[in-house]
């Protein structure tokens, strides 16, 4: 009877190793969770969604305009904030008239953020140049939004992951794709 139970409990740490020897990498290196908290990327993502945010992308390649990022705080490094990349290294982003001007050495582009902002215009006048490393951030919620507007460009290194994925609630699990402009 004892040998039975040591087999038992052998056989269920066995089954708690490999879980752990599996899951910790994945966890820590590949993914993290990640819990919407406040209504800053409403109507797109609301509070107490559940995301699943990819870390390893932006080792092998730049994070890209209309991404969906997770960072952390420029003003305190404890803080995960989720926001969309509006404005990549080396640009200049305006602000005005309610609009998203983007000039690059392409020339001048006005965002058109009609996909995932249907009833947003975004406030303020505003004119930022971009360094090496540095993202221009925007709430999808921009009357209320939080934002670069505010603490200023995010820099790479603060940047955690992309959002991939939604999977709570249920009723709208989600792959997430960058939009085009």
């Amino acid at each position: 009877m004892i040998k039975k139970v040591f087999s038992f409990i052998w056989e269920i740490a066995k089954i708690v190793i490999i879980a752990i020897v599996i899951v910790v990498p994945i966890r820590y290196f590949l993914f993290q969770p990640f819990f919407v908290r406040g209504q800053s990327m409403d109507p797109n993502f609301e509070n107490g969604d559940y995301l699943l945010v990819d870390e390893i992308t932006y080792r092998f390649k730049e994070p890209q305009r209309g991404e969906v990022i997770v960072f952390k705080s420029p003003l305190d490094s404890s803080q995960r904030f989720i926001k969309r990349i509006i404005g990549l290294p080396g640009e200049i982003v305006e602000i005005k008239d309610g609009r998203v001007i983007v000039y690059n050495d392409k020339g001048q582009q006005v965002l058109n953020e009609l996909d995932y902002l249907p009833n947003f215009s975004t406030g303020g006048d505003l004119k930022i140049s971009l360094g090496e490393n540095e993202y221009f951030v925007l709430g999808d919620n921009r009357p209320f939004s939080y934002d670069s507007r505010r603490f200023g460009p995010v820099l790479k290194e603060s940047i955690i992951g992309r959002v991939i994925f939604r999977a709570w609630p249920f009723a709208t699990l989600m792959i997430f794709e960058k939009p085009s402009y």
